[in-house]
């Protein structure tokens, strides 16, 4: 259990403040839940599960069960951040997440509402990660893998699957990996799964060297991988055209609450195609990551935790400077360590999601993209487009690009030139430049030799 601090109201108050919520209305939201919270756990001073039942069948009989699963959410924010400041021994809802390897809290809540409660939470019950007979060996590996650098997500996903599907077969705890992967194989028989398959099978194999370096390595087979991968959608390459008109469309994007978000959008469409970023890098920028005299703009632990020194073409130059420009008069936050992309109606930084979605609506105003759902051109394939065009232009210029690759992998912030050639084979250009290069260079030299010949 955990004692409530004396000064609950106060905590509350300060808490509120510094969240710098969005809209007028969210403050008195988060106000009216924190305080409803606190008057059920002031009955006896303390933050335990039989006060977080107390609360829920009270709130439940009130509110709409939408309401009370959003307001869960508030307090479980606010009992970590008492938490973690040491103002209460323990958040009861983490611990109940932590008991029941159950992520969200909303469900808990859910349990805490049933008749019986010991019995809902039961059936939340989550098998613990990496609980398995191969649970810490793959622990180790991710572990090792991070201290390299790598982030490890996704095979990380991977492995917990396969976990949770090896305590669920008990049976198969003395086997042989190959029978493990074999049975884990063929509990699905969707092609993405078949391909994950694989991935784990890859994963294992090098976690394997890795404990023993004269092990042999298996031999891959990527025939499930390259299945899914030709049912993915092929990028779409922006023509200059309709470049400008993103452009465009951008410059008079709507924005009663936000004056600067046109240049904000402009700004962020030129180094999308003009320095090939990723969204996500855009909005990690800080102003002072902008160098406008060395002419440069620095990515920092990115992708792949790489970072990056981009030298910057005239557009872009122009276009941040456009931006800084904005932001003084606006009277916009000089910090260097503030956002590049700063949101003035909601004085914060664009998030990443807040971006795309902008982004996106750019799109579907230019008729580029339909105006419902995720088909259509993305705003990643700018960065496609990007180094499409890059070569291209390369190429009418008489410039080796094969000496190239690699620069283009670097600045693009590639672990290697494979991940750029992918970017490369997707151009139907490509191979007609090429061709043409070729014609250009050799057949002069095919009309002697056949001169030549008697």
């Amino acid at each position: 259990m955990s004692l409530w601090p004396e000064d609950g109201e106060r905590i509350i108050e300060a808490y509120i403040a510094g969240l710098n919520l969005r809209g007028p209305l969210n403050p008195i939201y988060y106000r009216q839940a924190l305080r409803n919270f606190l008057a059920v756990v002031s009955e006896n001073g303390i933050t335990d599960r039989a006060a977080l039942v107390r609360w829920v069948r009270e709130r439940d009989a009130r509110w709409a069960r939408s309401t009370l699963r959003h307001r869960i959410g508030i307090v479980n924010r606010f009992l970590d951040t008492l938490a973690a400041r040491a103002l209460i021994a323990r958040n009861p809802f983490a611990e109940l997440r932590v008991a029941y390897h159950v992520r969200g809290c909303r469900r808990i809540g859910d349990a805490l509402l049933a008749s019986d409660p010991d019995g809902a939470l039961e059936a939340l019950r989550c098998p613990a990660p990496f609980a398995s007979v191969l649970g810490e060996a793959m622990r180790g590996h991710i572990a090792l893998m991070r201290s390299r650098g790598y982030r490890y997500e996704t095979q990380t996903a991977i492995c917990l699957r396969f976990d949770r599907f090896l305590q669920g077969r008990t049976d198969l705890s003395t086997e042989p990996l190959e029978v493990m992967l074999r049975n884990w194989a063929t509990a699905r028989t969707t092609p993405n799964h078949l391909a994950e398959c694989e991935k784990l099978a890859r994963i294992l194999d090098r976690a394997r060297r890795h404990g023993d370096p004269s092990t042999a390595r298996r031999r891959a087979d990527s025939r499930a991988i390259r299945q899914v991968e030709a049912g993915w959608r092929r990028p779409y390459i922006y023509s200059v055209d309709k470049i400008w008109r993103l452009l465009d469309i951008a410059a008079t994007y709507p924005s009663p609450g936000a004056p600067s978000r046109p240049v904000n959008l402009q700004a962020m469409l030129v180094l999308l195609y003009c320095a090939g970023v990723r969204v996500g890098e855009l909005a990690r920028l800080t102003l002072d990551d902008v160098d406008l005299q060395a002419r440069t703009l620095a990515i920092r632990e990115t992708k792949f935790l790489k970072s990056r020194l981009l030298p910057l073409s005239d557009s872009a130059i122009a276009a941040l400077g456009d931006l800084l420009v904005a932001r003084v008069r606006a009277g916009l936050p000089d910090d260097p360590a503030a956002p590049l992309f700063w949101h003035d109606g909601r004085s914060r930084g664009y998030a990443r999601a807040t971006i795309a979605d902008m982004l996106v609506g750019v799109l579907r105003r230019a008729g580029i993209k339909p105006e419902r759902g995720k088909t259509g051109p993305r705003i990643h394939d700018l960065r496609h487009t990007f180094v499409v065009h890059r070569v291209l232009d390369w190429y009418r210029e008489g410039v080796d690009a094969q000496k190239r690759l690699s620069y283009l992998a670097a600045y693009l912030g590639h672990r290697d030139i494979n991940s750029t050639l992918v970017y490369i084979t997707i151009a139907r250009e490509l191979p007609h430049e090429a061709s043409e290069r070729f014609r250009s260079h050799c057949a002069p030299c095919l009309s002697a030799l056949g001169e030549a010949r008697p």
